[in-house]
């Protein structure tokens, strides 16, 4: 009797076509619930209920790495029930359009997670010689060339992507209030320590692509030498957009389009530079008015790509 209702549990369990799609997508895969969530297109609240029953049931095993938990079907904890059930239903389940879409999603999220976590070990190496490595690349003072366009010492003034705070440290005694923000762990640290002597600088941590910064709150964005690394330039621009204040400004700065390939290795770079056109493209997107865009003249002493810098607007209410 103890036998037949671990049958019907199992087919009870696999019946469920969304539990059959995950079981799909973590055979050989740890995936964590927002990349199921991502690759399954349900929402959260589904997925982990979903979870926990396969969890309980002893379907799929989790393990924490840092703040995320991966899940994984386990076929070894499977009794020989189980596994001949699964390859029963797997072979329908794989077949099913949802599932092919599954699958593609799948590779398209573990590129994404591959590309981050090569960027975050480089910024948690990088950082005790990040600002040696970022002067070789573009100059020392090159920065402070667009800087010329911003300074107003009543702003609230956001350095976007802040690495380990270099530009704030400048910003800080000529505007009312800096926030610099980082998800770098290593660099959001070195830049805690650099800041600290400033009382008007609020450092906070987060992803540039969900700023913790209130809507309306900024005078003026920075993203300078960061939109190289940014997956998605226009949602992040559409960000931005959100925290700005009416009439506020973004100043981008960054590399020209380049064929130095070797930066995506070297650095995690995900864009060999940019042109005018692509930035353009994206603050109109975003809802910005381009103001100005001109090449930055070349430091001599610096061995990247040329620079650009772009002003853009966000319109009055």
């Amino acid at each position: 009797m103890v036998r037949s209702a671990v049958i019907f549990d199992n087919l009870g369990t696999l019946a469920d076509s969304t539990r059959s799609r995950i079981l799909l997508l973590l055979e050989g895969t740890e995936l964590t619930v927002g990349e199921l969530c991502i690759v399954m297109q349900l929402p959260q609240s589904t997925v982990s209920r979903h979870l926990k029953i396969l969890s309980d049931e002893g379907w799929v095993a989790a393990r924490d790495v840092g703040a995320s938990r991966l899940y994984t079907l386990v076929p070894s904890r499977l009794d020989p029930f189980a596994k001949r059930l699964w390859q029963v239903v797997r072979e329908q389940v794989a077949a099913s359009a949802a599932a092919q879409q599954d699958t593609r999603r799948r590779v398209s999220v573990m590129s994404v997670r591959r590309m981050k976590t090569q960027m975050q070990s480089f910024f948690n190496g990088a950082a005790a010689m990040w600002d040696q490595m970022r002067a070789d690349l573009i100059g020392a003072r090159t920065d402070l060339v667009a800087l010329l366009d911003l300074l107003d010492s009543s702003w609230v003034v956001g350095d976007l992507g802040c690495g380990t705070g270099h530009l704030s440290e400048v910003l800080a005694p000529v505007v009312r209030r800096v926030m610099p923000v980082d998800e770098a762990g290593a660099m959001l640290s070195a830049a805690k320590k650099r800041l600290a002597p400033f009382e008007n600088v609020d450092v906070r941590s987060g992803e540039i692509e969900s700023l913790p910064i209130e809507d309306g709150a900024l005078d003026v964005a920075l993203l300078f030498m960061v939109t190289h690394f940014v997956l998605e330039p226009a949602k992040v621009l559409a960000e931005v957009r959100r925290v700005l204040a009416p009439g506020g400004r973004v100043v981008i700065l960054d590399l020209t389009s380049h064929e130095r390939e070797e930066y995506s290795l070297q650095m995690g770079h995900v864009w060999q530079g940019f042109t005018e056109e692509q930035v353009r493209t994206w603050m109109t997107e975003a809802g910005l008015t381009v103001v100005r865009y001109r090449d930055l003249p070349a430091d001599p002493l610096a061995k990247g790509p040329v620079l650009f810098s772009l002003l853009a607007k966000k319109g009055k209410r």
